[in-house]
């Protein structure tokens, strides 16, 4: 089902984030809720030529696979009324043509108990996407995170923002994929005393 279609039937929407958006949605909503989606795992498999690197070396983002024994870990967000349009016409711009992600409706389970699972709009980029880069080691995707930027700052930041939202949001997790790809940047950093980006500020690892 597409966005717009969603958009008539209904006065309220769930968009479930599980990469940037579990930070920075950029849209206005009414409440966000942490939980997770079962039958996808998140890899940094999707390439970036615009947020977090460029045409010369593509950043290193996250999509999701699915896997049946699998979940993810993110963030869902109600947006209501007028916010539905406008959310979606911002993540247009930012998944859809920057981005190159399709959309899916799936289950979205809360951490909190009381709360009962809903449907939530989520964005996944395939292996049908031309910036697709998919697997590769960690110590290989880490080293091409360390090395690209784009519009929006460098693919470390990426990287780090969103192993603390876990570490910090969801700490009973161990999302073995996220962390070891973070370890392995880390130590390329350690190794070579701390890297300064072109034309950037030292990175502040940690942050939020």
């Amino acid at each position: 089902m597409k966005p717009r279609d969603i958009m008539k039937e209904k006065s309220s929407l769930w968009i479930f984030g599980y990469g940037s958006l579990v930070w920075k949605p950029g849209f206005a909503y009414k409440r966000s809720s942490i939980g997770h989606i079962k039958g996808y795992k998140r890899r940094f498999w999707h390439g970036d030529d615009f947020y977090r690197g460029d045409k010369a070396k593509p950043g290193r983002v996250v999509t999701l696979v699915e896997d049946e024994e699998a979940c993810t870990w993110g963030v869902a967000y109600e947006v209501t009324d007028s916010q539905i349009e406008e959310s979606l016409q911002y993540l247009k711009m930012r998944e859809v043509v920057f981005g190159g992600y399709i959309t899916q409706m799936v289950e979205f389970i809360p951490k909190d108990k009381g709360q009962a699972p809903l449907l939530a709009l989520v964005y996944i980029a395939t292996s049908n996407n031309p910036i697709y880069l998919g697997p590769a080691s960690d110590k290989e995707i880490a080293a091409q995170i360390t090395v690209c930027r784009g519009n929006t700052g460098h693919n470390i930041e990426y990287l780090v923002r969103l192993a603390e939202f876990m570490r910090l949001s969801c700490p009973e997790v161990e999302d073995e994929h996220l962390f070891s790809i973070e370890a392995a940047a880390l130590n390329i950093f350690s190794d070579c005393g701390g890297i300064t980006p072109p034309e950037q500020k030292p990175i502040l690892l940690g942050a939020t």
